[in-house]
């Protein structure tokens, strides 16, 4: 037997609400966390059905592009330590000797594109199989399979799929707020310049992030410590809860930046403010070392994704034509709510203009998860103006209080012409509410 798969019940009950489409197939995803010995999945949640496109009946035409997108949206909305596991399948008997193949690719594809543009590397640690679950709609029979997506070639094995109450009840969640204070110059050539002088900015950030040395609850703990030593197993003990503080290395000058080049003076994107952060632990001797990791990888996850939402509309706005408006803006405030019966939280984005509805509706349509909301926590990131401020390259100082922002400036002595980027990234910055308020819904991924 191969890996073994814990699995809340909360997910048996969703299974046993989802049928196949007519005589097609249903897909979805699986999420949770991995460790070396096992898998524990929390939560699933099907394939919205992309506008009014029906299903073509057979698995050769399963819209994997639609599946990939409702996998990066639901890779957005969850914390650091829980992440998308695998795919799961629902299929008419008729089906089933065709279900391994579909699961195959889908599996290797949504891993990929997951994987595409994230700010850090997966190390030695990270597991590297993914799960394909096969339920047969008519009978309910699970078979239950694992592909290596580091290998190609890799056939399927199968794996152990056990049913178990309160999985997620007990998980420590580690909690952190960490100031971004970042000036990234970016080229006035083209947009994907700019998109890459970005990205390449934002990748010297993260070294220092991977760099950095988290403190909890004002403690140092070494990488092989267990974070909460000394408890016994008991189904009714509380969650655990500690407060991370990252410390971050001073700024070195790298190699290829010490000689001096002369260029013409660009505009650059300042991104500043406080982001709220936090990541969830199996609760199976969680080890200091796991924990920095995964909080480390959900701040970066969340300064990624805001920045992707920018860039979703710069190219939308040059191609729309839109009018210069203000250079300055408040990026999406990050809101939490607590999934039922189930003992974590989701995510999502919430612009100023957006209401509370609007976020509920969302957790319903991307991860088919009922969220009342007065349960939704929209005070860890408080919108508020801030007064200019020059930013500093160290990236690791902000106002306490002041919310995650992102504008541009430009040089006063760039001659006009040189001022065309400026325009660009003002517009989509300010200009883009709408648009960028849309970009969270998964509907907009098909217009």
């Amino acid at each position: 037997m191969g890996r073994s798969y814990i699995v809340d019940v909360v997910v048996e009950r969703y299974f046993s609400s989802v049928e196949a489409s007519g005589a097609a197939c249903t897909t979805g995803l699986l999420i949770g966390q991995s460790s070396p010995q096992r898998d524990f999945v929390v939560l699933s949640t099907k394939t919205p059905q992309r506008g009014n496109e029906s299903s073509s009946g057979t698995l050769d035409n399963v819209d994997v592009d639609w599946v990939t997108e409702h996998a990066k949206q639901v890779s957005s909305m969850l914390p650091g330590g829980i992440s998308v596991l695998g795919v799961f399948l629902v299929v008419p008997p008729e089906m089933s000797k065709e279900a391994t193949n579909t699961l195959r690719k889908l599996v290797f594809v949504v891993d990929k594109y997951l994987s595409k543009g994230r700010l850090w590397y997966d190390t030695e640690e990270d597991v590297t199989e993914r799960v394909a679950l096969q339920i047969c709609s008519k009978t309910r029979k699970i078979i239950c399979k694992t592909f290596d997506v580091k290998d190609p070639k890799s056939s399927a094995k199968p794996a152990e799929w056990k049913y178990q109450s309160g999985v997620s009840s007990t998980w420590p969640v580690v909690t952190c707020s960490v100031g971004i204070n970042l000036r990234l110059p970016v080229s006035d050539k083209s947009l994907e310049d700019t998109q890459t002088c970005i990205r390449e900015g934002l990748q010297r950030w993260a070294k220092r992030i991977t760099a950095g040395t988290c403190l909890f609850n004002g403690k140092f703990m070494a990488q092989e410590t267990e974070l909460v030593a000394g408890q016994k197993k008991n189904p009714k003990l509380s969650q655990q809860k500690l407060q991370a503080q990252l410390l971050l290395p001073p700024e070195e000058c790298q190699p290829e930046q010490t000689c001096c080049v002369v260029s013409q003076p660009s505009a650059s994107v300042v991104i500043r403010g406080q982001v709220s952060c936090r990541a969830y632990l199996h609760s199976n001797k969680p080890k200091a070392g796991q924990a920095t990791e995964a909080i480390k990888r959900d701040i970066l996850n969340t300064v990624s994704c805001r920045v992707d939402m920018l860039f979703d509309d710069l190219f939308m706005s040059q191609a729309q034509g839109r009018g210069a408006v203000e250079k300055r803006h408040s990026l999406p405030l990050r809101v939490f709510a607590p999934v039922p019966e189930a003992g974590f939280c989701v995510c999502d984005y919430m612009f100023p203009d957006e209401s509370v509805s609007a976020v509920t509706e969302h957790f319903q349509e991307i991860l088919d998860c009922t969220i009342p909301e007065e349960s939704i926590n929209t005070g860890l990131e408080v919108s508020r103006e801030e007064p200019h401020k020059p930013a500093h390259s160290t990236g690791d100082s902000c106002q306490e209080d002041a919310p995650a922002q992102l504008h541009t400036e430009a040089p006063q002595d760039v001659p006009k012409k040189q001022r065309s980027l400026e325009y660009f990234v003002g517009l989509a910055v300010a200009g883009g509410v709408a648009l960028l308020a849309a970009a969270t819904s998964l509907l907009y991924l098909g217009e």
